[in-house]
C-alpha cells in the first residue's frame, strides 16, 4: 500500500473504566480505584497509582500495597454507555468520529484543523468542548496514523506531518500492545520501536507470523488503516404540539392519521419500516403516557394511524376513576404527541409469505386485539411465554399483547429438546436442574387444590427426609370430593430452590399419578402437604 497515513487527531480520557464508574455507579474516582479483569488491574485511580498499584497486579497484591483501594469490577458495557455522550460532544465540533476504544476516539484531523484555525486550535477546541459538556479531562493526540496519534494523545502532543517515525523511534517496544512480543523481542536485544521497524519486513513476517508483521508497519509509522466512521442515528421521531388541548377521539384521529403519515414518510427516506412504534403523548398538566405496539410486519401509514387513533381513544376514553376495567382518563387534554420508531429495518427485511402476503385473517386479529387493548388498557390482553422452570407454573409468563415476550428465566432452547433419559437439551445444552420429564401437562392450575393421599391400608403416604415413600399411594381425594383409585404411580422428583434465602426457600418433591377413569395429575409434597398442581390431558 503506498501512500502516507492520513493525519488522525483521537482524543483519548485518561484512566476511563475508573471514570466510567464515577459516572454509572457513583465511585468517587478521586480516591483509591481498582478496576479489575480476571482478578487483575486493568486501570487505577491516580491516587491509587500514588500508593502503588499498576495495571497487571493481582487483587490481593493491589490491596496489600493500598489497604484502602476501592475494587470495581470490570464492565464493558458500563464504560461504553458512559462514554457515549463524550463521543456526541466531539460529533457537535467534528463528523466522521471512530470509537476506538470506551475512552478514545478518533477523526480526520484535516477538515478540524481547516474550520477550527489549525490542529493545535482544533485540538483545544475539543478538548474544551468536551470538558464543558461533559465535565471529562481528556487530552488529543495528532499524528499520521491512529495508532501513532493514539502514542501521541498520552503525551498531549501534536506530532509534526511526516515526523511520526522519529517520533515512534524512542519510544519502547511495549507500547505496541502486544505483550508477548514486547517480552520476546526484549529477550533478542530489540527494545524501542526504532529498533524493531529498522529490522528486514521479510524476515520479520518469517519469525513473527502476521500479526508481528503488522506490529512491524506500525512501529515505523505506516499505520495505512483508514478510519471506521461512526455514522450517527438519523432522527426519525416525529412531534406535533398543540396550542388547543386535544380532549374528543375525532380530533385525535385527525391528528394521529396526519403525524402517521409524516413518520412514515421519514422511514421510506430512510429506506426503512418499522416493526415497533412507541406513542407518547403530553397533557396540558403535564402528565406524561406512554405505549408501544408491536406488529409482526411492516407498518405502514394506515396501520400507524390506526394504532395511534385506538391508542389515543383508549386514553380519552378512560374511566375518570371510577372502579372498572378501563384505565383511568387523562386529567387534562393532550397538547403534545410523539410518534418513536422503537424497532426498524431495512425495507426488504421481511419478506411477504411463501404463497403471498401473511394473511387477511392474522392482520384482523392483530387489529381486533389491538383494539380491545388499547380500549381496556395493556394488562387486558395477554399471550403467553415458555420459558425455564421446574414445574409448569414456573415455564409460563403472560405478557400483555404487543410487549417483548421475553420469559422470565432463561432456557427454552435447552428446555425444549430436553432429554428425559439425559436431561439435557438439544446440543448438549443442560437444562434447569430438576426439571420435570416430559410429557408436559395441559393445565396447569392457577392455585393449587389440597389433596391426601393414602396407601392399600387407609394409612396416609408420607415422605421421608430422604425420599422415602412410606407406602404405595393407592388412594387420592381431591379437597373434599369422592376417593379415586390410583393405578400408576411415578416418582419422587425433589426440588430444594433458594435454600440460601430463608424467606424465599422452597422444598417440595413432584409425583405423576393416574387413576382409575383415566386422569393424569402432577401431584406435590410440601411442608407434609399433598397438592395437586396441574393435569395431564
Amino acid at each position: 500500500m503506498t501512500g502516507s497515513p492520513a493525519r488522525t487527531l483521537l482524543l483519548w480520557c485518561p484512566d476511563w473504566p475508573v471514570l466510567a464508574a464515577e459516572i454509572v455507579d457513583g465511585v468517587p474516582a478521586t480516591g483509591p480505584v481498582a478496576v479489575l479483569h480476571a482478578n487483575r488491574v486493568v486501570a487505577c485511580s491516580e491516587r491509587a497509582r500514588a500508593e502503588g498499584v499498576r495495571r497487571g497486579l493481582r487483587k490481593r497484591e493491589a490491596q496489600g500495597r493500598c489497604p484502602q483501594l476501592t475494587v470495581v469490577e470490570y464492565d464493558p458495557g458500563r464504560d461504553a454507555r458512559a462514554f457515549e455522550p463524550v463521543v456526541a460532544a466531539v460529533e457537535e465540533l467534528v463528523a466522521g468520529v471512530e470509537v476506538v476504544r470506551p475512552g478514545a476516539c478518533a477523526v480526520a484531523a484535516r477538515g478540524p484543523s481547516r474550520y477550527l484555525g489549525g490542529e493545535e486550535a482544533a485540538a483545544e477546541r475539543i478538548i474544551e468542548h468536551v470538558a464543558q459538556s461533559c465535565l471529562v479531562e481528556s487530552q488529543v493526540g495528532i499524528a499520521d496514523g491512529v495508532f501513532a496519534a493514539g502514542l501521541a494523545a498520552r503525551a498531549g502532543r501534536v506530532v509534526a506531518p511526516g515526523g511520526t517515525p522519529e517520533f515512534l523511534a524512542g519510544l519502547p517496544v511495549e507500547a505496541l500492545g502486544r505483550s508477548a512480543l514486547a517480552d520476546l523481542l526484549r529477550r533478542l536485544g530489540v527494545r524501542t520501536l526504532g529498533d524493531f521497524a529498522a529490522l528486514p519486513a521479510g524476515d520479520v513476517l518469517a519469525r513473527f507470523g502476521f500479526d508481528g508483521a503488522l506490529a512491524h508497519r506500525l512501529a515505523a509509522g505506516r499505520d495505512h488503516r483508514p478510519l471506521a466512521v461512526r455514522q450517527p442515528p438519523a432522527d426519525l421521531t416525529v412531534t406535533a404540539e398543540h396550542d388547543e388541548p386535544i380532549d374528543r377521539v375525532d380530533a385525535a384521529a385527525f391528528v394521529a392519521r396526519a403525524l402517521a403519515e409524516q413518520l412514515h414518510e421519514r422511514l421510506a427516506g430512510h429506506g426503512l419500516a418499522c416493526t415497533r412504534l412507541g406513542i407518547e403523548a403530553v397533557t396540558e398538566h403535564g402528565q406524561e403516557l406512554h405505549r408501544v405496539w408491536r406488529h409482526d410486519g411492516l407498518l405502514t401509514a394506515a396501520a400507524i394511524a390506526d394504532r395511534v387513533r385506538w391508542q389515543l381513544d383508549g386514553w380519552l376514553s378512560g374511566s375518570n376513576g371510577r372502579t372498572g376495567a378501563r384505565p383511568a382518563r387523562p386529567t387534562a387534554g393532550i397538547i403534545r404527541l410523539r410518534l418513536i420508531p422503537d424497532g426498524v429495518i431495512a425495507q426488504a427485511g421481511l419478506q411477504a409469505g411463501l404463497w403471498g402476503e401473511t394473511g387477511e385473517e392474522r392482520e384482523r386479529a392483530h387489529r381486533a386485539l389491538s383494539r380491545v387493548q388499547g380500549i381496556l388498557g395493556p394488562e387486558a390482553v395477554v399471550t403467553a411465554v415458555l420459558g425455564g422452570g421446574r414445574s409448569p407454573g414456573d415455564q409460563v409468563r403472560l405478557v400483555p399483547w404487543g410487549d417483548e415476550r421475553l420469559p422470565t428465566r432463561p432456557g427454552p432452547l435447552a428446555d425444549a429438546g430436553a432429554d428425559p433419559a439425559t436431561g439435557r437439551g438439544e446440543g448438549g445444552a443442560p437444562p434447569w436442574p430438576g426439571r420435570l420429564p416430559a410429557p408436559a401437562p395441559a393445565v396447569v392450575l392457577p392455585s393449587p387444590l389440597p389433596a391426601t393421599v393414602h396407601d392399600a391400608v387407609g394409612e396416609p403416604v408420607v415422605i421421608s427426609a430422604r425420599l422415602a415413600v412410606s407406602a404405595p399411594p393407592a388412594r387420592l381425594v381431591v379437597g373434599t370430593g369422592q376417593p379415586a383409585e390410583i393405578v400408576g404411580w411415578v416418582g419422587p422428583w425433589p426440588v430444594d430452590e433458594r435454600w440460601w434465602a430463608p424467606a424465599e426457600a422452597r422444598r417440595r418433591a413432584r409425583f405423576q399419578v393416574g387413576l382409575a377413569d383415566g386422569t393424569a395429575l402432577l401431584l406435590a409434597v410440601e411442608a407434609g402437604h399433598w397438592l395437586v398442581e396441574a393435569i395431564y390431558d
